[in-house]
């Protein structure tokens, strides 16, 4: 594996690091108060929209799509330094570059297993940053950590599918201009194999019988950024029957498809927090005093800004090891990195996070810092994908396995 970046890598690193000083950071406070000020809180301001103009201008657009038909056809390896740039600012760079989640996942779903119809109604519009979207696997009534528990029905009527569930924490849903759901559920639920029950189908957000109950917070905060996570009711929804996403029983394997990528987005983007709260500390050590002498000299801040130092290094490379194996032997050669990540960074950046306001004191958990929010969102990835015991599991198996 060689460390160092590629010519075009270097390049965009370049160009994003630039966009991000000139554009991205001085936008942040710009989009609380246009937000503050909006009839509705999940509306996006209007910098938001002029961030968007100005990076597809520039040429930093969908750069998380490997194919180069849909996106910047940029390696895993290529994509992981650019993602942790915008992990910086993870609630305004993702979205202005078209590269926010749910969206990444849903148009890689859509550019592998979505038929032509499909692809030219969403993934267009889509890839053109025109709408939003969202992915409605999670269930307030079973552990979803497990997928094979999901209890949503997609019934087979005629030349329609009928879907009928409760979903929450789906991401993006609350947003208006959110227009497209891929939904996960059972056509099969007495499969003989549990894995092959669940299918997805495309359900437009307007569809009779879609109902968008509430938002859901997330350690208090109404997540605003990518359009809010909420509660979904989906009662006897009508959709053709050439909605379905890829085959009747494929919606687990697709699911898999869906996150692995999607995990290593996150850890990119999470060392790009880690990155920017070290920074806020370092700031915050050489400009405060207390007990006589400067932050930046009391022990314990250099021993946290040291052990920050190091782990983000170990971390970088851990991640930059697993995005040259899925580029290199694909994304099951790729397994145990991709489960070693997705356990490792968001533990560890919430370390990071937890010293950083520690530091600030009560600026900390406030909101003139990002710190709070920033901490929110890494400790919400212990959750997401997959919880890390989840993985963990898996990971000791294969393990296990090399001595039975």
């Amino acid at each position: 594996m060689d460390f160092a970046f590629d010519a075009r890598t270097e390049e965009l690193r370049a160009r994003l690091l630039a966009f991000m000083d000139e554009y991205v950071y001085p936008a942040e406070a710009v989009a609380e108060e246009q937000r503050a000020a909006l009839a509705s809180p999940w509306d996006t301001p209007a910098v938001v929209e002029e961030l968007k103009a100005e990076a597809r201008r520039q040429g930093l657009w969908n750069l998380f799509l490997p194919d180069a038909e849909y996106g910047a056809g940029l390696t895993n390896l290529q994509y992981a330094p650019l993602a942790e740039i915008t992990g910086r600012s993870p609630h305004l760079a993702p979205t202005a570059t078209n590269c926010a989640a749910p969206d990444t996942g849903n148009m890689e779903v859509l550019a592998q297993f979505g038929t032509e119809e499909q692809k030219k109604r969403w993934l267009q519009p889509l890839l053109a940053g025109e709408i939003r979207s969202a992915f409605a696997m999670t269930e307030p009534e079973v552990a979803s950590s497990d997928a094979t528990n999901i209890t949503t029905h997609i019934e087979r009527d005629g030349d329609e599918y009928v879907v009928t569930g409760r979903k929450w924490y789906i991401s993006g849903a609350m947003n208006p201009d959110c227009a497209i759901f891929i939904v996960m559920g059972k056509t099969d639920p007495d499969g003989a194999d549990i894995r092959r029950q669940q299918s997805m189908v495309l359900v437009p957000r307007d569809t009779p019988g879609v109902t968008v109950k509430r938002a859901m917070r997330v350690f208090g905060y109404e997540d605003h950024s990518h359009g809010g996570h909420a509660e979904v009711v989906f009662d006897r929804v009508r959709v053709p029957v050439a909605n379905l996403v890829g085959e009747e029983g494929g919606g687990f394997a697709i699911a898999q498809a869906r996150l692995g990528p999607g995990r290593i987005h996150h850890c990119m983007r999470l060392i790009g927090m880690a990155e920017r709260a070290i920074e806020l500390m370092c700031r915050r050590a050489v400009s405060r005093t207390a007990f006589g002498k400067a932050l930046a000299r009391q022990g314990v801040v250099q021993n946290w800004i040291a052990d920050a130092r190091v782990t983000v290094e170990q971390l970088r490379l851990l991640v930059l090891k697993t995005a040259w194996l899925m580029d290199t032997v694909g994304n099951k050669g790729a397994h145990t990195e991709i489960q070693a990540i997705k356990i490792a960074t968001p533990r560890a950046v919430v370390g990071i996070l937890d010293r950083a306001i520690q530091l600030h004191g009560a600026g900390g958990v406030s909101q003139d810092f990002p710190l709070a929010e920033l901490y929110a969102s890494a400790r919400t990835l212990m959750l997401a994908d997959g919880p890390d015991e989840v993985h963990q599991r898996s990971l000791a198996r294969r393990e296990l396995k090399k001595y039975l």
